[in-house]
């Protein structure tokens, strides 16, 4: 070009700023500084715009590396000479320095810094409409490899949020956007940047960065879980410094804007840190904001059910499991304070707006039934007390899903806890005693109250390690949490018609030992063994027509009731029966309850003056019936025991102190039917013998093909 396409600069300088020697640009640029501040005090700005086009594109945009770092040690005299007249020209001024920041060249990055920092430090505020395209640069160049250059950045960077700062009118909405793009950066240095912005900005309090922290909280909660420990750090400080101002004025806070984010890093299982935090989070939000987290606990729940199962010495975990104990209580008390239960549950046909603060049932129970499947303890504890409590709270809503989630209970019964089990049971006791409408027939009973005893023992049919391992367990609960003479009544009139009887003759063996030996029974014990009543009558004779399907259960049935004489005419006809094993061990069984202070009433009678000759010759038929066993000679003890004077004794009416009522019992009636019990077992026997021999011939003509 010709010196007349530079001018107003003269050749000498021109020359000077290609220059590749730093002290003869430097002569240059306060050539040009003098020549500009003469240009301003006679208001020539033409020629000054002049200066600003040969510098900002013949120069910054010339090929020879030392033109740009001219160009750029010159437009930085300029700024300095124009003073605060810098905002008339920021535009030629700022454009071609951002331009050179991203060279190749590091000499003409570190220059380029060092020339938008004289124009930042001289036009301040005037710089922040373009403030954007500065930001941008800089977030950029804070990756730079040269240090040189990135001290001249950290600089640029700290003169620009001072500048901010002093600024009552910077943009923030224009800069949220930028910010939001910037901070999903994977780079420590960018990051490290965002956050120092973010800081600087939280901190002054002209400045409302909560309101716009549902932008942004996401990318925080990525920069947490950064490798880089001193990155982690600054993150970390920030986001505690952002709940402390929320936890400060909670009024302005846009809570449900920001919880599904929480929730998603809460589930965050690779960083311990991002997680905890994130839970933290969680549990400020449900206290500060209340009924406003109700449309979002299935989220939660999802977050917070499965920390419930950590189970490790490190802290970081433990403080996991901890604040999410406190969430799970925080929504439980939560939903307990909540008055009307209608408007605790979103309706279908009303906007969005009117159902902001609304239980979504459905999406609740459909987590809370995902998580019955966990493997945890305590995750499933926690979720039947969920079940549970919003039962409570809401019987005829939870009435409509409860198709849906028996199955899933019934299927907790075989858990291997008896705290999940006995929580299962706790559950299941309120759905079938407390009916909702859905589930009321039209006697006004609740359907499911037989629908689960009838699958209760379909579920010990098919697993008879459950029934051997857990059965009395689950009974025992159950007769406990509800009405024990209900359940016996349920169960004994569902097993009269089992058409399995190899199984009814267990489940009644299983139903016999816990009836006589759980404490818990104690007064269904005394009432049937008094018999004063009709109801006992009744449910003795509903008890007797099951247990015929075990004999030794069902004398065991009349020695609980003192239907001596019943007895003996039962004991006489064991001498039809198939004496097994199985049987033996059943009387050897009897024997050691006789033993035991549940029967200790009967072994009084035996001093009774004239004594009851059917309970003497009841045990004797026993003794008979046993081999020469430990049983054996326990029982033979026993009755050596009766003063021999009273053996002679003449039965005078020696049941005086029983009721009137067991006169009242049809003993014969019961007695055919016993009889007719024990043929269909006969029956079954034989007919399955059969089976297993056509079944073994048929093995048998296969191995000889």
């Amino acid at each position: 070009m010709s010196e007349k396409d530079y001018a107003p600069l003269s050749s000498a300088c021109v020359r000077a700023l290609h220059d590749k020697l730093y002290d003869r640009r430097k002569t240059a640029a306060l050539e040009i500084e003098k020549m500009v501040k003469e240009f301003a005090a006679v208001n020539n700005t033409g020629q000054i715009k002049k200066i600003l086009k040969v510098l900002g594109q013949d120069f910054s945009l010339s090929q020879n590396p030392h033109a740009r770092k001219g160009g750029l040690i010159g437009l930085a005299a300029i700024s300095i000479a124009l003073g605060k007249d810098t905002e008339m020209y920021a535009d030629e001024l700022i454009k071609p320095i951002l331009g050179c920041m991203v060279d190749q060249d590091q000499r003409v990055r570190y220059y380029a810094c060092e020339s938008l920092y004289n124009v930042v430090k001289v036009s301040r505020g005037a710089v922040l409409r373009h403030f954007s395209a500065i930001f941008n640069c800089l977030s950029k160049i804070a990756t730079d490899p040269d240090p040189n250059v990135k001290v001249a950045s950290e600089l640029l960077d700290r003169l620009l949020k001072e500048s901010v700062l002093e600024n009552t009118s910077f943009n923030l909405d224009g800069f949220i956007p930028l910010l939001r793009e910037r901070i999903y950066t994977k780079n420590a240095f960018s990051r490290q940047f965002i956050i120092s912005w973010v800081t600087v900005l939280n901190s002054e309090p002209g400045l409302d960065l909560i309101s716009y922290l549902p932008e942004i909280l996401d990318g925080l909660f990525r920069i947490l879980s950064d490798p880089n420990p001193e990155v982690k750090k600054m993150c970390e400080t920030i986001l505690g410094e952002f709940l402390r101002k929320i936890k400060a004025n909670p009024s302005n806070v846009n809570f449900g804007a920001m919880i599904n984010i929480l929730i998603n890093h809460a589930q965050e299982k690779g960083d311990d840190l991002a997680q905890f935090t994130a839970i933290t989070w969680i549990k400020e939000f449900v206290q500060l904001s209340g009924s406003a987290m109700l449309p979002y606990m299935s989220g939660i729940f999802t977050t917070v059910l499965p920390c419930l199962s950590y189970d490790t010495d490190a802290r970081r975990m433990t403080d996991i499991k901890e604040t999410a104990t406190a969430v799970n209580f925080t929504l439980m008390k939560l939903i307990s304070l909540q008055g009307d239960t209608d408007n605790l549950l979103r309706p279908t046909l009303v906007s969005e707006e009117e159902t902001s603060n609304e239980l979504d049932l459905n999406s609740v129970l459909n987590v809370l039934n995902q998580y019955l499947l966990h493997n945890s303890i305590q995750t499933k504890v926690a979720v039947l007390k969920w079940i549970h409590d919003l039962y409570m709270k809401l019987p005829n809503k939870m009435g409509e899903y409860i198709d849906v989630l028996f199955p899933a209970l019934q299927k907790t019964l075989s858990d291997g806890s008896d705290q999940v089990v006995q929580q299962c049971l706790v559950v299941i006791a309120e759905v079938i005693s407390s009916p909702g409408a859905a589930e009321v027939n039209d006697k006004g009973t609740n359907t499911y109250y037989n629908k689960f005893m009838v699958s209760l023992l379909f579920l010990f049919s098919n697993d008879r390690k459950l029934l051997d391992e857990r059965g009395s367990f689950i009974i025992r609960q159950l007769c406990v949490l509800l009405n024990a003479e209900d359940i016996f009544r349920t169960l004994a009139q569902i097993l009269r018609n089992e058409n399995n009887l190899k199984f009814a003759n267990i489940m009644v063996e299983h139903l016999n030992m816990i009836l006589l030996t759980s404490s818990e029974l104690y007064i269904l014990r005394n009432k049937l063994k008094d018999l004063k009543t009709e109801t006992s009558k009744s449910l003795f004779c509903c008890l007797y027509e099951t247990w015929c399907h075990n004999p030794v259960a069902t004398v065991s049935l009349c020695l609980l009731t003192q239907s001596y004489s019943h007895v003996c005419d039962l004991i006489k006809l064991f001498g039809n029966l198939e004496v097994t094993v199985d049987f033996l061990i059943e009387i050897d069984k009897l024997v050691q309850l006789i033993e035991s202070p549940i029967f200790a009433y009967l072994r009084l009678e035996l001093l009774e003056v004239p004594c009851n000759k059917s309970l003497v010759r009841a045990l004797y038929g026993l003794l008979m019936l046993l081999p020469q066993t430990d049983a054996f000679t326990t029982l033979r003890t026993r009755l050596s025991c009766i003063p021999s004077l009273q053996l002679h004794c003449e039965d005078n009416n020696v049941t005086k102190k029983k009721s009137s009522l067991v006169s009242t019992v049809n003993f014969q009636q019961l007695l055919d039917h016993f009889i007719d019990v024990q043929e269909k077992h006969k029956e079954y026997k034989q007919s399955q013998r059969s089976k297993e021999l056509l079944t073994l011939d048929k093995e048998t003509n296969n191995v000889d093909v």
